[in-house]
């Protein structure tokens, strides 16, 4: 009896089993990779009837289109054949890799998942004509156009891009677009300069055809490499009212909106290298047309005293791409670390202003001390041409004040004089001292005399722990790395620190520190400050993962903080991983 007993409910757990073993429920995409403009389809599917279907959050998906639910039911010799079908469209909102979610369903008090499904999201592409109505028409009414001002530039010359958004007089758009992806600019310096919302409306023309357009943004480029450089596209996301196929009583036909994601598309710009021919010995990068000036505010001073000695340059061109050329003085001239100032405007037509390094030199003897003349060189594109500045000479006449040894050796009268005494030569000398005798104190046993013996001794045991001391500090190779590291990034940290109540100043000076750490620590130039080649030089240097990913943010959010508001909060927590990345970085390369 128990033998039977054990044999039906072995039975009824493997039908169970085989039961619960049909039940397949899968998700299914009609594409795995497509463009940032395009819609994907989603279908959950299952061979049994469920209960309390729940689909996954969509991250980073608009959906468009669904729930659609579809079912097969159907009976072929003696099977029964079940299907049933949620469908959703969806729009991707970010470029990248995005996960689709685990669905869930019920089927006999079960619940089963669906797996997670990966989908690839890239750039714009084109989507060719679909022929729906309202699609169709909104697709060719309105168009994102990029303009390039120079296809053909000089590495680090000035180009701008212009985003014109061009709409016929056939649709109207009444609602504010969406920004879904933003150009990145991985091998150009750049700044976006936005319209702050106040669209002006334009009358023009589109492939031959009357069109109402906007300027959205235009863009300031500055190429740091050479060869052909991609502009990544700016993609929208713009609803759009057309003139649908329905009427109203009157005949009219009733408009319709549609959402449509528009590409400016991709951009490929052929950036010329600086010619060889010509190109002076003391050029450091400087591109456009600029005047070099070398200035003082006082050429005569007494020793001790400060002046300033600016070193200014001004014009239109690459401003804050390059380095004043420093200045040399005599070594009898204290000169300490200059101050630099910038006044620089970023407009279409690129940066224009000034920079200027502003030196204090405070002299320490008397004399005449000649400043040379400084020259500064620059490439100009419209000439094509180097062109070399070189400042006035001048001298700064200490008036007052000690004379230096190699002064006065050098003002020494070789002649020998003769000695003139004067009756007056021993007038002070007072010849009824009235001295008295001093007490006599031996020093042999004397109080000093034993602490001067035993002294020595009494400090050998805190040299011999001075000495452990000094010796586990040196043999503390983290410790010693740690200091390092800690004391490198205050260094390079320092200017950005000083502007960390202006953003702008901030994030400017923080890029500029990362990229001089980077040309300190990898060797590498401007030209080389690519993301994806730096995170493959620090991961070839043994620095981790998570810290390169962290030093690339960095360079991210300064690029980002040319065209968006930072806050307090976010520039304080910039500077405090940025001093701590630098710090990983110096630990770890090797």
């Amino acid at each position: 009896m128990k033998t039977k007993n054990f044999l039906f409910l072995l039975g009824f757990v493997l039908c169970s089993i085989a039961t619960t073993a049909q039940v397949q429920f899968d998700a299914k995409v009609s594409k795995k990779t497509l463009g940032i403009n395009e819609r994907l389809r989603v279908d959950f599917e299952m061979n049994q009837d469920g209960d309390n279907f729940r689909p996954p959050s969509f991250d980073n998906f608009k959906v468009v289109g669904g729930p659609n639910q579809s079912i097969s039911n159907s009976w072929i010799n003696g099977k029964r054949s079940f299907s049933k079908t949620y469908s959703y469209f969806l729009a991707p909102q970010s470029r990248g890799k995005v996960t689709i979610g685990q669905a869930t369903i019920e089927v006999n008090g079960e619940t089963y998942k669906t797996l997670p499904v990966d989908i690839e999201v890239t750039a714009a592409v084109a989507v060719p004509k679909d022929g729906n109505n309202a699609d169709y028409v909104a697709s060719e009414n309105v168009h994102l156009v990029a303009e390039v001002s120079n296809a053909n530039p000089y590495l680090n010359e000035a180009i701008t891009v212009t985003y014109k958004l061009y709409v016929s007089h056939d649709v109207s758009i009444t609602s504010q677009w969406r920004e879904i992806d933003t150009p990145k600019y991985a091998d150009f310096w750049s700044q976006n300069i936005d319209n702050q919302n106040n669209y002006k409306v334009f009358e023009g023309k589109y492939n031959g055809e009357d069109y109402r357009y906007v300027v959205l943004r235009t863009t300031v480029l500055y190429p740091q490499k050479t060869g052909k450089l991609d502009i990544e596209p700016l993609t929208l996301d713009i609803p759009i009212d057309v003139q649908g196929n329905r009427r109203d009583i009157f005949g009219r036909r009733l408009m319709e909106r549609v959402n449509k994601t528009i590409s400016a598309g991709q951009r490929t710009i052929d950036v010329k290298p600086l010619p060889l021919e010509g190109k002076p010995d003391g050029f450091n990068g400087a591109v456009g047309d600029f005047s070099f000036d070398v200035t003082t505010n006082k050429t005569a001073l007494n020793a001790n005293e400060s002046l300033q000695l600016d070193v200014r340059i001004s014009g239109k061109g690459n401003l804050k791409l390059f380095n004043t050329p420093s200045v040399k003085l005599p070594n009898t001239l204290e000169v300490y670390e200059p101050e630099h100032n910038e006044s620089v405007n970023t407009t279409v037509n690129g940066m224009q202003g000034s920079i200027t390094d502003s030196y204090t030199v405070v002299p320490q003897f008397k004399g005449t001390y000649p400043v040379n003349p400084i020259t500064f060189s620059f490439f100009d594109p419209k000439t094509e041409k180097y062109r070399t500045i070189t400042s006035k000479e001048f001298t700064i006449e200490v008036e007052n004040g000690p004379i230096s040894s190699t002064t006065a050796s050098a003002n020494t009268n070789d002649s020998k004089k003769q000695v003139v005494l004067s009756k007056d030569n021993f007038k002070y000398i007072k010849l009824d001292a009235n001295l008295k005798p001093i007490s006599q104190e031996t020093f042999f046993q004397s109080t000093l005399f034993w602490s001067l013996l035993g002294g020595p001794f009494l400090l050998i045991p805190l040299f011999i722990m001075a000495g452990k001391k000094r010796k586990a500090r040196l043999n503390d190779l983290e410790g010693n790395k740690l200091r390092r590291a800690n004391k490198l990034a205050k260094k390079y940290l320092s200017e950005a620190k000083r502007n960390i109540s202006n953003p702008v100043a901030f994030y400017e000076a923080l890029e500029r520190a990362l990229h001089n750490y980077l040309k300190a620590k990898l060797n590498i130039e401007t030209s080389e400050m690519e993301k994806s080649h730096i995170s493959k030089l620090l991961l070839e240097r043994s620095v981790e993962g998570q810290v390169v990913e962290n030093f690339i943010g960095l360079l991210k959010s300064c690029e980002y903080a040319r065209y968006a508001s930072s806050t307090a909060t976010s520039v304080q927590q910039d500077y405090s991983k940025s001093a701590e990345v630098i710090s990983n970085i110096d630990k770890q390369i090797q």
